[in-house]
């Protein structure tokens, strides 16, 4: 059994995001899903389809750790288990957000296959827990897209498991994936990531 009062106020924090993340292009029609920590055994979560920007109370249901709906017959996202997994191996993440943005799918795709995206001498990369300098190195790793969830589900697990200092993910031609100790810390990272990729995506134009 969850708390339901707790379950509220994670569901309102999903409601608001959703709607400043559609307003800001980041989570178009019914892409994207967010879920918060209600306790160690279960989150809430959007339900799958809904239209990210008319987020209601409804649109959000509870799952636990392994994905399975609790006491609800709505079907979570098909990615549920990218979310969980970052729940178990983090006791102190709050949220998680996956949005779609246009840079984020583009960037994800200039990547070479097998590489990370580095982002260094940033001034924003201070935005992230722990970065306290410019002339830091935040390397941000591209999965390779697959409809096998449980698969990439693992492969998330295991990188995380050696580098679990890093703030997020991108799966190519896909977007982006991140996460914090709350839900304003995780809003806090989608727009620094944002920033950041556009400020990539400008120095290829610039500097092919």
């Amino acid at each position: 059994m969850f708390d339901v009062t707790r379950y509220a106020a994670a569901a309102d924090e999903i409601v608001q995001a959703g709607r400043f993340l559609y307003q800001r292009g980041w989570s178009p029609a019914t892409s994207s899903n967010y879920s918060a920590r209600i306790d160690g055994e279960h989150i809430a979560i959007t339900v799958s389809g809904r239209h990210k920007g008319q987020l209601g109370a409804g649109d959000v249901m509870v799952v636990d750790l392994a994905g399975r709906a609790v006491q609800s017959n709505c079907r979570s996202s098909a990615e549920t288990r990218l979310h969980t997994v970052l729940y178990e191996l983090f006791p102190d993440v709050g949220a998680v957000l996956h949005t779609h943005s246009v840079k984020a799918t583009v960037l994800s795709r200039l990547i070479d296959s097998g590489q990370a995206l580095v982002l260094e001498g940033y001034e924003l990369q201070k935005a992230f827990a722990g970065v306290e300098t410019h002339e830091s190195v935040l390397s941000v790793p591209v999965f390779e897209n697959t409809q096998d969830i449980d698969a990439l589900a693992e492969e998330t697990r295991e990188w995380f498991r050696a580098h679990p200092e890093q703030p997020g993910y991108l799966i190519r031609g896909h977007g982006l994936y991140t996460w914090g100790r709350t839900m304003a810390d995780c809003l806090r990272h989608v727009e620094a990531f944002e920033f950041l990729f556009e400020c990539e995506l400008e120095t290829m134009r610039v500097r092919p």
